[in-house]
């Protein structure tokens, strides 16, 4: 998802996708820990995405 991406998405949605996002990660950094991922760039690239997301967000409160 890119940065326009995040900012067409209504606030609602911006929370959702971070709680699901942040359900995700957890879950693949528990399988990493028990056997390697095949791509554990992966990690990496989901924890950027949720601080995109909370980057956004962020930006949202503080317009208002």
């Amino acid at each position: 998802m890119k940065k326009a991406e995040i900012k067409e998405l209504s606030t609602k949605e911006l929370v959702e996708r971070i709680e699901a996002e942040g359900v995700a990660l957890n879950r693949m950094e528990i399988n990493h820990s028990i056997s390697p991922l095949d791509n554990p760039a992966q990690i990496k690239h989901s924890r950027r995405m949720i601080a995109r997301m909370k980057s956004e967000l962020r930006q949202r409160e503080l317009n208002k």
